[in-house]
């Protein structure tokens, strides 16, 4: 029998821009635009973010990811010609046509298959589950995952009232990053180690609770705030709820696994505070396992979870032979998990 391949990750990598915007300097420009002036403090209560990151005027999606991606290279110690396929998994683009994944390759002198892997704040880890099935079967050896969100782009900054700013509250929490990750291939023994677990849950009758429509079909030419700014429509929260037995049949035996403090450290997707705090007790995550980067850094869309890896491993909270579990939740709505051995 062939010998049993395992994906393991080489190398991660996160980029976050040198500018910085505090909350407060977000109220000040929501205020200047003539519409509804929220309150001093107000922002930083509902959120419990500090300020976020923005990417520099002519920065493209495109420009982040090969940033981190370079640096991912450089860790894991291959040059870009060692690359099998380069993945671009993203909520943003640089344009609609050709995929970013061209622009990127080209930047970065790739020569090889390239394609996209989309998914809203899942974008990440669904380019995990596909390149770790492409590894695992052998049909590449070695796979390059990219990431480039300026997702401040999304951000509406004339609200007309306090209404219209709940609404748009998730965009002033988004932050701009780049992300990057290695796969290779590796033995698939009981101790190497590699990506152990993927599972996933969508609940997609929840599609339209969190959008950004503009572009698409539905809204082609549109330059209208609502449709062109990241917009609540309903209830993430509840999209989350309504799909929880499933999540808890498909992926409870992982999540049982995160909860008894097996695994070193825990990173999810984080938009907000209360959405973290909310989180770790949806799922009784370990707190002492898990880390607020949200706070800090804003939410990263899909670069979020990379960015937690590197942040814990720069704490010494991952050393190698450590459990790791990935909680992805995206608006659409879908739930991922991917537990791995570093």
């Amino acid at each position: 029998m062939p010998e049993a391949i395992r994906a393991r990750i080489a190398a991660v990598s996160a980029h976050l821009p040198s500018r910085y915007r505090t909350l407060d300097e977000i109220r000040v420009k929501i205020a200047g635009t003539g519409g509804y002036a929220p309150p001093p403090g107000l922002l930083e209560d509902l959120t419990g973010v500090r300020g976020v990151h923005v990417h520099e005027a002519g920065e493209d999606a495109s420009d982040l990811a090969v940033t981190a991606a370079r640096a991912a290279l450089d860790e894991s110690g291959l040059k870009i010609g060692d690359i099998g396929l380069l993945l671009f998994a993203s909520t943003s683009q640089d344009l609609v046509e050709p995929a970013t994944s061209h622009l990127v390759a080209a930047k970065l002198g790739a020569s090889c298959p390239v394609f996209d892997v989309k998914n809203a704040c899942n974008s990440f880890l669904n380019a995990m589950e596909v390149a770790a099935s492409f590894i695992e079967t052998g049909r590449y050896r070695t796979v390059l995952i990219a990431c480039g969100e300026p997702s401040t782009l999304a951000t509406r900054w004339h609200v007309p009232d306090r209404e219209d700013l709940l609404r748009a509250l998730p965009g002033y929490t988004t932050s701009d990053a780049g992300a990057a990750m290695v796969l290779t291939a590796g033995p698939a023994g009981d101790g190497d180690p590699g990506i152990l677990v993927q599972r996933f849950v969508s609940n997609s009758a929840a599609w339209n609770a969190c959008t950004v429509s503009g572009g698409g079909s539905m809204h082609h030419l549109s330059v209208h705030d609502d449709h062109t700014t990241l917009r609540l429509n309903g209830d993430l929260r509840q999209a989350a709820l309504d799909v929880l037995p499933r999540i808890l049949d498909t992926a409870g035996e992982g999540l049982e696994a995160a909860r008894s403090g097996a695994y070193a450290f825990i990173a999810f997707h984080q938009i907000a505070m209360p959405q973290y705090r909310e989180v770790i007790d949806l799922f009784s995550l370990p707190e002492d396992r898990c880390l607020p980067a949200v706070a800090e850094h804003g939410n990263c869309a899909a670069a979020s979870l990379p960015l937690q890896l590197v942040k814990a491993r720069e704490a010494d909270r991952i050393e190698s032979g450590d459990l790791v579990a990935m909680i992805g939740l995206a608006s659409g709505f879908s739930f991922g998990l991917a537990l791995v051995r570093w």
